[in-house]
């Protein structure tokens, strides 16, 4: 089993204690984060819990990361290198053909073509979020990277490699460790990662579509595994990496596997979504905006009830109650921009989580067209498409406002973003709010000409 071990603080002596409990405990270390006093731990040990738990000084919690044994890579081992410093599941994927992202709507696929013709004129999307009139005054500085925490890029798409900074990329699906070796972070069995990187910054080169900051670079920051899983150890080792590595902006269109809610009453919940918390915290001290899918279940974040779905790794989901206490993570986190879609009409699109204070701009999210994998193009839809159009948005404002910090760049998005009343839909809980700030919308929808203006 894999786990997560907490510091009471976030020190490399903290954090060297935790390490010495663990192997007290009779587990194997097999990454430590000193940055922010978290350490990934495997063992087969049943009491390893309350065994690590006896070092009252170190440790604060312990927390599995999945229900399911470690399947990934090779088993750790006692001198394994460590670097200081989706209702989705198998089974989703058996049935659609695709690992499921938080935001990624089952059966959204249509259209998938070989480039051909630039295709600028079909983006509605771009229109729909000004970006279509920012680009006339800039398309970003080159200076700004944005890390896609996702299935991996296609590096070799003609609309995506020259925006690619491989030097920046990495892989965090070996156990949580970081893995920069050739090919490591490029798509293996998803095409969405791609997907997500064309709506940030396809290049304009002539080619296909255009991103919303077509000239800034990206980073592929792979945290799904092939079985389309993202647990916690490969989230905590996304935002680490993006925040020792420079990028400005993350892009988040998952939610952390195998619970679609992390509940603070459940201890391995709370211990792993404490260190994922500590993690997005750590890259936001370091200068990076993280930008979250609200996802696609068309829940009302602000009221919950019950959750159906987890977890989403055991061979059959438990419906369980939950409360306030219990998030969806990244999306829920402090500081996270929450992204909610929409359709063509500005209308909320049905499959759209909501939630009144929870969402904090809306982007548009359905019939995307954007980079697939294969050098091709294709449409999707669900609030993973719209999320990168808000990380394009933020890349936009750090080229405009590079003295800006993560805090003035989240208000910028909401303050700038254009006003929309509530609308109304047949499915999931009504809209509540105002025009200046609803559960459908937010704040509005995000403007990248306000950005740079």
């Amino acid at each position: 089993m894999s786990y997560v071990v907490n510091a009471k603080q976030a020190t490399p002596g903290q954090t060297r204690l935790v390490e010495r409990a663990v192997e007290d405990a009779g587990g194997i270390v097999v990454q430590s984060w000193p940055q922010i006093g978290v350490v990934v731990a495997h063992s087969t040990a049943s009491t390893f819990r309350q065994d690590v738990l006896k070092n009252k000084a170190a440790v604060q919690s312990v927390g599995a990361t999945r229900t399911v044994a470690v399947s990934e890579g090779t088993p750790a081992t006692a001198d394994t290198p460590r670097t200081p410093g989706s209702r989705g599941a198998a089974a989703y994927k058996k049935a659609n053909g695709q690992p499921h992202l938080n935001g990624f709507a089952a059966g959204e696929v249509f259209d998938v073509a070989p480039a051909a013709d630039p295709r600028e004129g079909e983006q509605w999307d771009m229109a729909q979020i000004n970006a279509d009139d920012a680009h006339a005054i800039t398309d970003g500085a080159r200076s700004v990277l944005v890390g896609v925490l996702d299935s991996g890029i296609e590096s070799t798409h003609p609309d995506l490699a020259p925006n690619i900074d491989k030097a920046s990329s990495v892989s965090c699906v070996d156990a949580g460790r970081p893995d920069t070796s050739t090919g490591s972070w490029e798509p293996t069995t998803s095409a969405h990662g791609t997907h997500v990187a064309g709506t940030i910054a396809a290049a304009r080169n002539g080619t296909g579509i255009v991103g919303v900051a077509p000239n800034v670079r990206m980073a592929s920051v792979k945290v799904v595994n092939d079985d389309g899983f993202i647990y916690p150890e490969y989230a905590v080792c996304g935002f680490v990496w993006a925040a020792e590595h420079g990028m400005d902006v993350t892009n988040n269109s998952y939610y952390v596997d195998p619970f679609e809610f992390w509940c603070d009453d459940q201890s391995d919940q709370a211990a792993a979504k404490e260190a994922v918390r500590r993690a997005v915290a750590y890259s936001q001290k370091k200068g990076v905006v993280s930008v979250a899918a609200a996802g696609n279940s068309s829940y009302d974040l602000a009221n919950k009830t019950t959750d159906a779905g987890s977890p989403n790794d055991a061979p059959k989901p438990v419906k369980r109650v939950i409360n306030g206490g219990c998030h969806d993570i990244p999306t829920e986190l402090p500081g996270v921009v929450t992204v909610s879609a929409t359709t063509q009409t500005e209308d909320l699109a049905s499959f759209s989580n909501r939630g009144l204070d929870v969402i904090d701009v809306a982007a548009p999210g359905s019939r995307i067209l954007s980079t697939y994998t294969g050098g091709r193009y294709a449409l999707l839809s669900g609030t993973s498409m719209a999320a990168p159009h808000v990380a394009g948005v933020a890349a936009l404002l750090v080229s405009a406002h590079p003295e800006y910090t993560p805090e003035q760049v989240v208000t910028a998005l909401r303050e700038q973003a254009r006003d929309h009343s509530c609308t109304t839909l047949t499915v999931g809980a009504a809209c509540v709010g105002t025009e200046l700030n609803n559960s459908y919308y937010g704040e509005g929808i995000a403007d990248a000409l306000k950005a740079i203006s």
